[in-house]
């Protein structure tokens, strides 16, 4: 409880002694005017009784009750402010702590990965999830899940305009999933009947997903918990948005911007993170035969078809874990880890064969693909590696063309004649051969 005022004490201790003080002043002058006896002086006496206890009365309804009713407004307003104040801090506290957790979050993984977190702490007794479109595309996918049972409330909506949330750019909320004005949605849960309220994501002014929470049917979720959600979403959204630009804008520089592959740069880089950890590898090079005459014959723009398309048939006649970059021009480069020569050998073969097969099928005019390889050695830097698989390519463009050639193994002795005598199968079949056999 609140200490009592040192006024009201005060009040508290003099107002009867006043109270006395104003009837004992009124009973002397009663006295004096009384006239003399008994009867005269018990008329004086009972006057002032009555006089202090008018006093006292008086000054207990004016001065006391009304300075006492005030002071406990004022005590209830102290703790209706002292309440409102613990929970803004504590809002503020929530809303700080998310910010700079996600300023930490380095991929789209790791902000969906804390927005779960962030659930948890926001809704601890909820079902929650968060549902939000990849950049391009607008199907919904779940990507953050919190509970208290761990199943998640299962909202089957399938993109934001489907989403009445989303596509009106507010937060709603229903008391009962079987209200005539509820979500339909909300019907047929596997949880049954519900209470939700749903909260639209939206990343650069587009509304892409809808943080979504539920909860017994007829209650509503706390105004302090649906405004941490709102500051989750909010959060989210701009740290999400800024993490799509900035992976877009590493993209544009670690591609090529025609083919999508990547860039002589960034495939080094990547080199340098194998050769780091140890994994072998087979460099490729592979150049589009006689690629100058097919641009001086059918254009500039048919020649880009055809890098476009020889780009598409690489990345198909590979494995994820490979790495495949236009290295400049019409010559591209292949590193494909974890690969013997003859493995690698194979691979290139099939792309020789897809690549007929999408000419077969396609617009673009026909041209063929040369292809150097060469097996990582002990010790050896990439600038040896690359010149080693270009001196394969060029046995293949030498031998006819249209045919895979590798490299010997480095370190091994090659007769300066090599390249001109490689062993190569006919050009209609291109079976791989090595250099020096």
């Amino acid at each position: 409880m609140s200490r009592e005022s040192p006024y009201a004490s005060i009040v508290r201790q003099y107002i009867p002694a006043v109270a006395i003080f104003v009837g004992s002043f009124v009973s002397v002058l009663v006295i004096n005017e009384a006239v003399g006896g008994p009867e005269g002086i018990a008329r004086a006496l009972l006057v002032g009784v009555a006089g202090s206890v008018i006093g006292v009365t008086i000054a207990g309804v004016v001065i006391v009750r009304p300075y006492e009713v005030r002071m406990i407004e004022r005590r209830r307003r102290a703790a209706r402010e002292e309440r409102l104040y613990r929970i803004g801090a504590s809002r503020r506290e929530f809303e700080t702590n998310l910010g700079i957790a996600l300023e930490m979050t380095e991929t789209e993984e790791d902000a969906l990965e804390l927005a779960e977190r962030a659930l948890r702490t926001a809704a601890p007794d909820t079902w929650a999830e968060v549902l939000a479109a990849d950049k391009g595309t607008e199907d919904l996918r779940r990507v953050a899940v919190c509970s208290v049972d761990g199943e998640p409330p299962m909202c089957s909506v399938e993109s934001p305009d489907r989403c009445p949330a989303a596509r009106n750019s507010r937060t709603l909320t229903f008391s009962d999933s079987d209200s005539i004005d509820a979500c339909p949605r909300l019907a047929d849960r596997p949880q049954g009947r519900c209470s939700a309220t749903c909260v639209p994501l939206s990343i650069m002014g587009q509304t892409v997903g809808v943080v979504h929470v539920t909860g017994e049917p007829g209650s509503s979720i706390d105004d302090r918990v649906t405004e941490d959600l709102e500051t989750l979403a909010l959060h989210l959204g701009q740290r999400l948005g800024m993490l799509r630009v900035m992976a877009e804008t590493q993209l544009e520089a670690s591609t090529d911007g025609l083919t999508g592959l990547l860039n002589r740069r960034s495939l080094e880089s990547r080199i340098r993170v194998l050769r780091n950890q140890g994994t072998p590898f087979v460099f490729a090079m592979a150049d589009l035969d006689h690629f100058k005459r097919l641009n001086d014959t059918h254009g500039h723009e048919a020649g880009d078809r055809a890098l476009r398309l020889f780009a598409n048939v690489l990345r198909r006649s590979v494995r994820p874990v490979d790495l495949v970059c236009r290295y400049g021009g019409e010559e591209f480069a292949i590193v494909l880890a974890e690969s013997t020569l003859d493995e690698a050998t194979r691979t290139m073969e099939r792309l020789r064969e897809h690549l007929a097969l999408a000419l077969h099928r396609g617009s673009v005019p026909r041209f063929t693909v040369s292809i150097g390889l060469a097996e990582q050695g002990p010790d050896e830097d990439l600038a040896d590696l690359a010149r080693r698989a270009d001196t394969a390519l060029y046995a293949a463009k030498d031998a006819g063309r249209n045919r895979v050639v590798a490299a010997p193994i480095a370190g091994l002795e090659v007769e300066d004649t090599a390249i001109a005598e490689a062993e190569v199968a006919d050009s209609g079949r291109g079976d791989g051969a090595v250099l020096g056999t």
